[in-house]
């Protein structure tokens, strides 16, 4: 398949299976990790601070966990099994056969076509890792199976996520799934270790100057003639002999590496493995050791959100520096984040600008200076007009990102955005900029189609009611003299604490905003999106571009 070439990391917004199609080439990405949603009938919102800096009750759904059998749905399906490699038309045709044209099976054929496409651009040493849980990773399997092959499955690995669960007249449910596939059997499978566990490092009881140790035995259950020998008046004992040479021995015995029993004579139990030359064990297929806590810095607002410790497991283990990571379904960006941090390059996909605009700060906050290119935004003001005409809840959070505001409104069970309770307001930003610490709102409306003067009165009075600072009317049509001289005779805010008016009541044009002739005037914000922690980290360590 002919797709365009991508030669720097890049955010996209759209369908992923129409990126992947136009976009990422056959056999051009080293390791894929995806995160899709589960078809677990739930709603996800996203969850933003308030002005005070704490969580807050408003939320945006984020996306709808559901899926539903359509027309859509039914053409996919038809597509899959006419046009797919037979092995993979027969089990889908099998799959429907005992599911039956329900929601499973509609989310599964959403999942075989991405999984078909993501098997295409993997390279040879490449692997993917399906991150799932329960309810649908048998089912997932078996696509994986026929897609990539039964032999080119290495894990089904479990990861706990959390401590508990209450849920009603069942187990808790605390784990979830990450099927693990090569598309060879040459891949990239890199050594790193795993963390130890209390258990395990209740074993390194004992302390010299060196530091922690564990007491190992010197002897082996093997008989050799060099090796059964007494050595330093302490002998290995029936059957057994010592597992290193003489001459290592003494080696040991000169470097102070064998504990000694009360009379001098080496211990057979004693030999000196110290911790911080253990290198951590090795991973196994059930991981308890990572999990993020609802007061995690790290932590985003974002619902289904993975700690950082995790994807840079994955990367580290399955990818060299340098290599492309992909994630199509990147939500706040965690993989995205890693796979910077640890010296890769990425391409991350998302159908919300929601979500792209959460990744785009938390990539600036983490990494200042980070240079990497956004594709599917609005990038002037015929494609910001397209955009308002075919979702214009999409378009007003993508004029919202423009200035980093916080959307508001989005109800459960509702896949568009609604307005809050304050009445004509569609975003805020807040701010302290006094000693009393009491935040401080702008407020922020958006505004896609006719406008007049008449809005810009209206916008004063709901600042005024609200009691906010500051203003912001953010318009995709050009605004009129008289809305200008409106804006105007609403004077100014003064803040105390930098000693600076800013106007109460501005309006920024979104041409202005896209070509930098326009930018909100409002003392230093703090927190509206939840901030990454920036990570220690030279920019001149940045992974060089695709080349």
């Amino acid at each position: 398949m002919s797709s365009e070439a991508i030669n720097e990391n890049t955010l996209f917004y759209g369908d992923n299976l129409d990126i992947l199609r136009q976009y990422i080439a056959d056999n051009s990405v080293d390791l894929v990790y995806l995160d899709p949603p589960f078809n677990s009938n739930r709603n996800y919102n996203v969850l933003f601070r308030d002005e005070s800096g704490k969580d807050s009750e408003a939320q945006i759904t984020a996306f709808e966990d559901t899926w539903h059998w359509n027309a859509i749905t039914e053409q996919i399906y038809n597509d899959l099994r006419m046009q797919a490699p037979d092995h993979i038309s027969k089990m889908i045709e099998a799959l429907c056969g005992f599911i039956g044209r329900s929601q499973m099976m509609a989310y599964l054929v959403m999942m075989a076509t991405r999984l078909i496409e993501l098997h295409r651009v993997l390279k040879p040493t490449g692997s993917i890792y399906l991150h799932c849980d329960p309810t649908s990773s048998h089912y997932l399997k078996i696509m994986l199976d026929t897609i990539f092959g039964p032999e080119r499955f290495l894990n089904e690995i479990t990861w706990k996520r959390t401590t508990a669960h209450n849920d009603p007249k069942r187990y808790g449910r605390i784990q979830d799934r990450l099927l693990f596939y090569s598309k060879s059997s040459t891949k990239v499978f890199n050594h790193v270790p795993g963390l130890y566990s209390e258990e395990q490092l209740s074993r390194y009881k004992y302390k010299d100057e060196h530091g922690p140790f564990r007491a190992e035995n010197l002897t082996a259950p093997h008989f050799s003639p060099t090796r059964t020998i007494e050595w330093r008046g302490t002998h290995p004992g029936a059957n057994r002999q010592w597992r290193f040479s003489t001459d290592e021995l003494e080696r040991l015995y000169s470097d102070g590496r064998i504990l000694l029993q009360k009379d001098g004579r080496p211990r057979k139990d004693g030999y000196k493995i110290y911790l911080d030359e253990a290198g951590g064990p090795a991973l196994q297929d059930i991981w308890l050791d990572i999990g993020i806590s609802p007061t995690a810095g790290e932590r985003l607002g974002y619902p289904t959100q993975k700690p950082l410790a995790l994807l840079e497991r994955i990367i580290s283990v399955s990818s060299n520096p340098g290599d492309v990571v992909l994630d199509p379904f990147c939500g706040c960006g965690t993989a995205v984040a890693a796979a910077q941090k640890l010296n890769r390059k990425w391409i991350g996909i998302d159908i919300t600008h929601l979500s792209i605009a959460l990744q785009k700060y938390r990539l600036e906050d983490m990494f200042p200076g980070i240079q990497f290119k956004v594709r599917g935004e609005p990038s002037d003001l015929g494609s910001a007009r397209q955009l308002a005409q075919e979702d214009r809840y999409q378009f007003q959070w993508w004029a919202l990102s423009l200035i980093r505001a916080k959307p508001l409104g989005g109800q459960e069970g509702s896949k568009e955005g609604k307005k809050g309770k304050d009445r004509g307001i569609d975003g805020v930003i807040a701010f302290i900029d006094d000693a009393t610490g009491k935040a401080k709102r702008v407020l922020v409306q958006v505004k896609s189609g006719h406008v007049k003067s008449g809005d810009i009165r209206d916008l004063r009075g709901t600042v005024q009611r609200e009691q906010a600072a500051i203003g912001v009317f953010i318009t995709l049509e050009p605004p009129s003299r008289d809305m200008t001289t409106e804006s105007v005779s609403a004077g100014f805010y003064h803040s105390v604490g930098w000693g600076q008016d800013y106007p109460r009541i501005q309006i920024l044009p979104i041409d202005d905003l896209l070509h930098g002739r326009a930018q909100l005037k409002m003392p230093p914000q703090f927190g509206t999106f939840k901030q990454a922690s920036r990570v220690q980290r030279r920019i001149a360590e940045q992974p060089e571009l695709f080349g």
